[in-house]
């Protein structure tokens, strides 16, 4: 029991008890206290046993006041008791009040977010109504629609039953000819099983004729091979050939003068040669600015063109070759040859399969054949014909710088001097010089070498 309810229980006791008190009883009138004031010495017994009587009735009266209090006391308590029930339970009333506010108000809100969407939604539903209108008299014009296509159906489905029994009568017909059909189709089968056997026997007959003509084909080709490489072509188109793929080439060197740089410049007219590897425009020492009896020195510029028509193609180095120092070859890529247009002549593989070959004078424009002499003691040249008596009979003699090409049209070689061609195998370069500013190897190094190979070669060769 807290605190307030026990002061308010001590109250409300007091407060009865002063209320049911007798004050009367308990206390003598002013009278009687006046009158007995004489009298106390004389009677002072019976005052006594006034005063008794008086408290015992007061005692009597306290204990009625008390049992009254008492039961006032526990009728108090069983109210305070109920009171505090009712508290309690009032209490738990207002906890559930509150959490059903709390609801309430939670509905409160959900009923606004509702409103709130079903006002957007009415809105909307305003908009659909309008839209699903729309779509009714859309749907109405298509029912209007598919009602005539319905209607038009109908007389095609009529037009079709019509088509029908029609089309039943052409199958009763196409069944009738679809029987005839399939008795031709049975003998034609069998008409198509006798030709595919006769087609079989034809393709056995056709392979192995086709096997022949392949053999025969085969040993045709070699004999076209062999004849062409046996066959001696005319030399009136072997230098009208090189008339029509010639290639000019022209080549400066500059060097350093006393008071002014010396110029040379040389022109010539060749082919383009291939050893299966790559292509090669080829050249004599006679158709460049050096020479073999010149003071070896250092030119500062060598610089040279290939051209064929309108076609220009720069010279980029010069191979001097192994085979013999007057042999110069200058590498052309293959762009370049396929843009120049010119024929790539092949080397001769067998280049005294002929007796004679067809010497070709590019500065001139003579050519005639001429016998060759194979050399015993150099594989690498060979001899043509160069008698005085040939040259006084009007006919061609040898000159260095000469083309010499086999009977079958392809090149044997070129002159190194008047007598010995030089045969060319490959192009394996001595010395290599690039083309140029300050061209390396310096130039005085290259002739030195080129000079001395020469001056090492036997009388004759030279």
């Amino acid at each position: 029991m807290n605190k307030t309810l026990l002061l308010i229980m001590c109250d409300f006791m007091l407060l009865n008890l002063l209320a049911l008190t007798r004050w009367e009883k308990a206390e003598p009138s002013h009278t009687q206290l006046e009158t007995a004031a004489p009298r106390s010495a004389a009677n002072a017994p019976s005052i006594n046993a006034d005063m008794v009587e008086l408290m015992r009735i007061s005692l009597e009266d306290e204990k009625s006041s008390r049992d009254s209090l008492a039961s006032q006391l526990a009728a108090t308590s069983g109210t305070l008791a109920e009171r505090e029930k009712n508290l309690a339970a009032t209490q738990q009333q207002k906890s559930q009040l509150e959490r059903t506010l709390s609801a309430t108000q939670t509905s409160v809100k959900e009923l606004e977010q509702r409103y709130t969407a079903t006002s957007q939604e009415a809105a909307m539903s305003k908009e659909q109504l309008a839209r699903l209108q729309r779509e009714l008299e859309e749907k109405r014009a298509e029912a209007e629609r598919q009602r005539e296509e319905l209607a038009r159906a109908e007389r095609a489905n009529a037009e079709a039953r019509s088509r029908i029994e029609n089309l039943n009568v052409a199958v009763k017909v196409a069944e009738q000819e679809k029987r005839l059909i399939a008795q031709n189709l049975t003998e034609a089968k069998q008409q198509v099983e006798v030709e595919r056997a006769e087609r079989a026997r034809v393709q056995e007959q056709t392979t192995v004729l086709a096997q022949g003509v392949g053999q025969l084909a085969e040993k045709s080709g070699e004999l076209s091979q062999e004849i062409r490489t046996n066959r001696a072509v005319n030399p009136n188109l072997i230098f009208s050939e090189f008339q029509a793929n010639r290639v000019s080439t022209k080549l400066t060197a500059r060097k350093p003068g006393l008071f002014s740089p010396t110029v040379k410049d040389k022109e010539a007219q060749t082919v383009l040669v291939s050893d299966g590897n790559r292509t090669y425009a080829l050249m004599h020492l006679s158709d460049t600015p050096f020479t073999l009896v010149e003071t070896p020195a250092d030119y500062d510029r060598v610089t040279g063109t290939l051209t064929r028509g309108s076609f220009n193609a720069p010279v980029g180095e010069l191979r001097f070759l192994r085979l013999d120092p007057r042999l110069i070859a200058v590498p052309v890529d293959d762009s370049l040859a396929a843009l120049m247009g010119a024929k790539i002549y092949s080397l001769a593989k067998d280049p005294f399969k002929f007796p004679e070959a067809v010497l070709v004078r590019a500065d001139d424009g003579h050519y005639g054949e001429t016998a060759i002499r194979i050399d015993p003691s150099s594989n690498a040249y060979v001899r043509l014909d160069n008698r005085i008596v040939t040259r006084l009979f009007g006919e061609i003699s040898p000159k260095r710088g000469d083309l010499v090409f086999s009977k079958s049209g392809d090149l044997i070689g070129m002159m190194v001097n008047s007598d010995y061609c030089a045969v060319l195998g490959d192009f394996t370069a001595a010395d290599t010089l690039k083309a140029g500013d300050n061209p390396e190897p310096k130039t005085s190094g290259v002739i030195s070498r080129f000079q001395s190979r020469w001056s090492r070669l036997p009388l004759k060769l030279q």
